[in-house]
């Protein structure tokens, strides 16, 4: 049933048991010691629940504002994505393409709907396939972003060597699940003197690095991107009730600034002692080697986007807190005896206001968890979560 009209069913009910009730009491003829006590209790029931039916009504009402919101951000990196000025490829683990923006379309000379289901090495020149596939097979036991200079072949058009710099995405599990390709034409003295790119030594080179405390507002310019160097930053904005609504966590090796969204409010905090430099957008249209650094970095804050979309459009807060939980273990867990700790300390308010809750619900949940001896804490406070955790209740 549709909850408004739920709501309005419930308020009709008890405002009929309300008139009732009043009748029943006024009636000079019914002494007042033969109301039936039964009835006293239906009264007060129905209030209670009409209390309940307008909570839930509100806290409904929020969870769409929050949807809608994080909606926004997943387009606006969509965006990102799609109208990149170089090649993009998102394949799974065996090269075969899921996805493809305009500029690698035109770079193969195929449409897009074309491109996905085929094998990127379909476009690779035989003699040199072999190569890429062990390239492939290396790159998912290892974390390192690849660089890897080859001869394309366009569809039914011309050779040309290319510079395909590729990254791993890995699950909770650390199991990798698909692999990031970035694209480029190259000439061929680039080609002789092809480098690998195993580094982020690029984009912090002579940069000045900006230091931040545990609880300072970070500030973000239009104009430039951040790159985080040392320390965590969350990513938030604000509803209409001036209520925090987390959308993003940046580790280290991450970026993140107010160019990469279209929220009217977006805050950066960091969560500890922050290290930053800042890389204006000027600098990134100069020169393509930042451009395919940086690309495969706000795919990764596109694909931490999403994951807080998906938590927020659970119904349940029980599985919510859940998948938070396993979310911030991929994102900044490390590995104890006891478990996996959390370098992070997040206070209640910050698990709630990744829930879209209350914290007053979540200090319960967490206290639940506790007993079930599902998560601990350490001496600084840190949640320590047992690596055997099965879905919530």
């Amino acid at each position: 049933m549709d909850i408004e009209l739920f709501l309005q069913r419930t308020e009709a009910l008890h405002k009929r048991l309300a008139d009732l009730y009043q009748t029943a009491t006024v009636l000079p003829w019914i002494p007042p010691d033969l109301l039936p006590q039964a009835f006293k209790e239906l009264y007060s029931t129905s209030k209670v629940v009409q209390l309940a039916v307008e909570e839930l009504y509100q806290q409904n009402e929020e969870l769409v504002q929050t949807r809608n919101l994080l909606e926004v951000e997943r387009q606006r990196y969509q965006d990102l994505f799609e109208f990149a000025p170089e090649g993009y490829l998102v394949t799974n683990t065996e090269g075969i393409i899921q996805e493809a923006n305009l500029a690698a379309a035109t770079l193969l000379n195929v449409s897009k709907h074309f491109l996905v289901s085929k094998p990127i090495l379909k476009f690779v020149v035989l003699e040199e396939r072999h190569y890429v596939r062990s390239q492939i097979i290396e790159l998912c036991q290892s974390d390192k972003v690849k660089e890897v200079i080859v001869r394309l072949q366009q569809r039914h058009g011309e050779y040309f060597n290319a510079a395909l710099t590729v990254a791993v995405v890995r699950n909770q599990w650390a199991k990798p699940i698909s692999l990031s390709w970035t694209l480029r034409k190259i000439n061929e003295c680039r080609r002789a003197e092809s480098t690998l790119v195993n580094n982020d030594s690029d984009l912090i080179g002579d940069r000045s690095v900006q230091k931040y405390s545990k609880g300072e507002n970070i500030p973000v310019n239009p104009l430039e991107i951040l790159y985080v160097c040392h320390g965590w930053v969350k990513l938030s904005t604000f509803c209409d009730t001036n209520e925090e609504i987390v959308i993003g966590l940046a580790t280290a090796g991450m970026v993140f600034g107010s160019s990469m969204t279209s929220l009217n409010i977006y805050q950066a905090t960091a969560l500890c002692d922050v290290e930053l430099v800042s890389i204006h957008v000027a600098e990134i249209a100069a020169q393509p080697m930042l451009s395919h650094v940086l690309l495969p970095k706000i795919n990764q804050r596109l694909q931490q986007t999403e994951s807080f979309l998906v938590i927020a459009g659970r119904r349940r807060v029980q599985e919510r807190l859940h998948h938070l939980l396993q979310l911030l273990k991929q994102e900044v867990g490390e590995s104890v005896s006891e478990g996996t700790r959390f370098s992070v300390r997040f206070t209640h308010e910050d698990i709630a206001n990744a829930c879209c809750t209350t914290r007053v619900t979540i200090t319960r949940l967490m206290g639940k968890l506790q007993q079930q001896g599902i998560i601990s804490f350490d001496s600084t406070k840190h949640i320590i979560l047992k690596d055997t955790i099965s879905k919530l209740k």
